[in-house]
């Protein structure tokens, strides 16, 4: 078979937090094009103390990208490592990452995000870019029914874990700017890809984002959607856990249904109808990857050599 060559295949990954982290380490083994877009709503732990302290951007799910990115030699991994430390100490540095504090230093000194991100990844070296996903920070809201009413919760660390049925989410600002770099991203890639990851935090707010979600919608790239591992009602655990795969996948066409997705990957122990979740896929236009991703069995967590092989069949497809 004739040997097909990814590397210029510009791919722009949506996402955040650990999901996005095992895309993009996935992604750079196959070409060196990848534009990492991520969420910026984090308001626990040590990014919600520094962008309260400092009005700037959460710089975790961020840092996160930049290391799974990170080049892939003694300079890049030792880097990447240095960066993901954390302090623990009974001072106010416990629980900080020293990525997050070096991110918090350049903006605040030099109030430009991008410019900050670029640093870092000169740093690293890293393969691609990585890029925030609004130009401000951002909150989320959600409205979840319980058996005492209606409640409202705001932050995302507040909606990862409410208990209830999910009413409603929103963005704070609700139109929120995107980057031009991020736009131009977008415009420009070969496949965009969405998820896995914490999908009411970190998947469902890149269809948020007006600016954002009109390029994706326009963009004549393929779109590629991962469903989550946690995605089957046997599952718990916050946010979605426990979700079928076709309310995941109905959850984020009910927010913006011309989004079109050219295949929705899933997971062979993931889904409960087969047959229900291949026609959900095909009535908005796309094709039903199933594979098997798990690291382990009956784990949450995707397996990058498994995600590899996964994208790989897929880009041969696209390519072909």
């Amino acid at each position: 078979m004739e040997f097909l060559d990814f590397r210029q295949l510009k791919v722009v990954a949506l996402g955040g937090g650990h999901g996005l982290a095992a895309t993009l380490s996935a992604l750079r083994q196959l070409t060196s094009e990848i534009t990492a877009v991520v969420t910026v709503a984090d308001n626990g732990g040590s990014s919600g103390r520094l962008r309260k302290e400092f009005s700037i951007m959460p710089p975790g799910d961020l840092r996160m990208a930049l290391t799974a990115l990170c080049s892939d030699d003694e300079w890049g991994r030792s880097w990447a490592e240095i960066l993901q430390y954390r302090f623990t100490s009974e001072g106010e540095l416990n629980g900080h990452a020293i990525g997050n504090l070096l991110l918090a230093a350049l903006w605040d000194r030099d109030a430009d995000t991008v410019a900050g991100l670029d640093r870092v990844g000169s740093l690293l070296r890293v393969v691609g870019r990585v890029l925030p996903m609004a130009s401000e920070p951002l909150e989320i809201e959600g409205t979840f029914i319980t058996s005492v009413g209606r409640i409202v919760v705001r932050g995302q660390k507040e909606v990862a874990t409410a208990k209830g049925k999910l009413d409603s989410i929103k963005l704070i600002p609700e139109r929120p700017h995107s980057h031009a770099e991020t736009i131009s991203a977008i415009l420009n890639a070969d496949v965009i890809t969405m998820g896995p990851g914490s999908w009411l935090t970190s998947v469902l707010p890149h269809l948020m984002v007006p600016a954002q979600r009109e390029v994706i919608a326009k963009s004549k790239a393929k779109k590629l959607l991962l469903l989550n591992l946690d995605a089957h009602p046997e599952i718990s655990g916050d946010e979605y856990a426990g979700y079928t795969p076709e309310e995941h996948l109905q959850l984020l066409h009910s927010y913006a249904p011309e989004i079109r997705f050219d295949y929705v990957v899933a997971d062979q122990n993931g889904i409960r109808d087969k047959v229900e979740l291949e026609t959900m896929v095909r009535e908005i236009g796309g094709k039903l990857v199933i594979s098997d991703l798990r690291k382990v069995p009956g784990g949450i967590h995707h397996d990058i050599g498994k995600l590899i092989s996964t994208f790989s069949h897929i880009f041969e497809e696209i390519l072909v």
